[in-house]
């Protein structure tokens, strides 16, 4: 649905570690009069905050229903392990699957990487989220792999994290439910994909293509290129006949 059915505001979800802030200041620049209500979701809940209407889209991990939503990808993440500073792997710049084979590598519930296999040792119990392994990372119990902006999020000064190869990765999408597009769901797709105010494929263009109709933007006429006509002619004379200046065309005639 769109147009009539457009709400007065634009609700975006997002998920732990995404940080749609550059996105949001593009909106409030060229939708003042629309307010984008921001509400942070649980990663495994995404899906059905929108289905279930508490949303317009949402900044979400892949991978997306394609059969309930329709969803654009917005860029995919380095995938880092996260341990303690004294840790052995912080002597080298990346780590590899098999340096972690000593280690006991937690796996939260919530977790957002789609492993076939995790490195190292299980531990006894999985942690119920991110936050609770963090936590038991700073104690010393385990390591824990996870996309950079979740290592971030979770920054605490006596842990540091490497990149770590041949691992699964997260990728982030902007996505939406397929039956309740609306034209500020249209508009942030134009923002997310880069799409300037005048884009030929936003809404507020009065001309499909973007074209002039004769005037310019802002209504001021072309002017005439100096030595040319309006038609693209060139000027040769007063008369316009093409003639020089001054200059006679066949014999002159008599007068009776």
């Amino acid at each position: 649905m769109t147009g009539s059915d457009a709400t007065p505001s634009f609700r975006l979800a997002y998920v732990p570690g995404v940080m749609p802030d550059k996105w949001v200041r593009v909106w409030n620049e060229r939708q003042p009069d629309v307010p984008l209500i921001l509400t942070q979701v649980p990663a495994g809940a995404a899906a059905e905050r929108l289905l279930d209407g508490d949303a317009d889209a949402g900044l979400v991990r892949t991978p997306v229903d394609r059969t309930a939503f329709g969803a654009i990808p917005l860029y995919t993440e380095q995938t880092v392990v996260l341990v303690p500073k004294d840790h052995l792997v912080t002597a080298v710049d990346e780590v590899a699957p098999d340096d972690l084979a000593d280690d006991i590598v937690l796996h939260p519930l919530d977790d957002v990487l789609d492993w076939e296999s995790l490195p190292g040792r299980p531990a006894l119990e999985r942690p119920a989220t991110t936050a609770d392994a963090v936590e038991l990372v700073a104690a010393g119990i385990g390591v824990l792999v996870v996309p950079l902006s979740l290592a971030r999020l979770h920054h605490r000064k006596d842990l540091t994290h490497r990149p770590l190869r041949d691992a699964p990765e997260s990728s982030v999408a902007l996505a939406w439910p397929e039956d309740a597009k609306t034209d500020q769901v249209e508009d942030f797709i134009g923002i997310v994909r880069g799409r300037t105010v005048n884009s030929t494929r936003g809404r507020q263009q009065p001309s499909a293509r973007g074209e002039s109709t004769g005037a310019d933007r802002g209504g001021a006429r072309r002017k005439p290129v100096p030595g040319k006509s309006a038609g693209g002619a060139k000027r040769t004379g007063r008369s316009g006949s093409g003639a020089p200046k001054g200059t006679r065309r066949g014999k002159p005639r008599r007068r009776s």
